[in-house]
């Protein structure tokens, strides 16, 4: 597989023949028409197993609003790295013309593509890759979240380590030493807030998602930074997460790379009485 500078080396296990957008081939993608000069907001979902996408669309800044269903300080970007799970709403200014909307499968050579026609205009190619793709590309870790979407200012009450093992070569993928079949799940207590450091010490990136749950990203100064439910965890990175035991069950913290997770890579949150 090819590797990528953004995720940290590794890009992913499988390369597929094709990536979709809206279930549709490049060569056959979905068109999506407007007015030139209209302000469009654009939910981007990756339903992805196991591709992180660089998307942008060409011509256009994107304004991203959002990060999984959070709003965020707006900030404009040429492009969006999307780990699988991610979700980013972005506003768009329309310009006149046939425009390529496109999904890189990051590290992986192919593309998904979608067309946004406002005009009349050539149809891009195919296989086109716009100049956006290599402009400002943002990142989770350099957004901030918007002043009522911040998770209230505390201390950590709580300690919990997910520490994330494997290797590509057996795929032995774990969560703590264990797959799921033998996991010692975190245990939490309603009210508290636990701080939940996920320490990856594989050669792999993983995109780690609590379910019934949001967290914030920690910042370099301790402040709780972007408010999410999925974050890429690069290899052989920690990155240390806060979330409010506010939502009593038993709840599923996973790799969203379908392979790690079905191979192991997955344990539980439990509230203790």
């Amino acid at each position: 597989m090819g590797t990528s500078a953004l995720l940290g080396g590794d890009a992913g296990d499988v390369k597929y023949p094709h990536y979709l957008i809206n279930g549709r081939i490049p060569a056959a993608p979905v068109t999506f028409t407007a007015k030139a000069g209209q302000r469009v907001r654009m939910r981007i979902i990756n339903a992805e197993a196991d591709t992180a996408f660089r998307v942008a669309l060409g011509g256009h800044v994107m304004t991203v609003t959002h990060t999984d269903g959070y709003p965020v300080v707006r900030q404009d970007v040429d492009a969006l790295l999307i780990g699988m799970a991610e979700r980013y709403d972005v506003v768009v200014t329309l310009e006149d013309g046939v425009f390529p909307l496109v999904a890189l499968a990051e590290g992986k050579g192919g593309l998904a593509r979608a067309l946004i026609r406002t005009g009349s205009g050539q149809v891009p190619a195919a296989g086109v890759q716009p100049a956006q793709l290599q402009g400002r590309i943002g990142l989770a870790t350099a957004l901030l979240p918007a002043p009522d979407a911040a998770l209230p200012a505390g201390t950590p009450d709580a300690q919990l380590t997910a520490t994330l093992g494997g290797g590509m070569m057996t795929y032995p993928w774990t969560i703590n030493g264990r797959g799921y079949d033998q996991t010692v799940p975190l245990q939490v207590r309603q009210g508290q807030r636990p701080r939940l450091t996920l320490n990856n010490q594989t050669d792999m990136w993983h995109p780690m998602h609590l379910h019934s749950h949001t967290f914030a990203l920690v910042r370099p100064d301790g402040r709780p930074g972007l408010r999410k439910d999925t974050v890429i965890v690069k290899p052989r990175t920690t990155m240390a997460v806060d979330l409010l035991a506010d939502n009593p069950g038993v709840w599923m913290l996973h790799c969203h790379n379908r392979y790690h997770s079905e191979s192991g890579m997955m344990t539980r949150l439990e509230y203790s009485l």
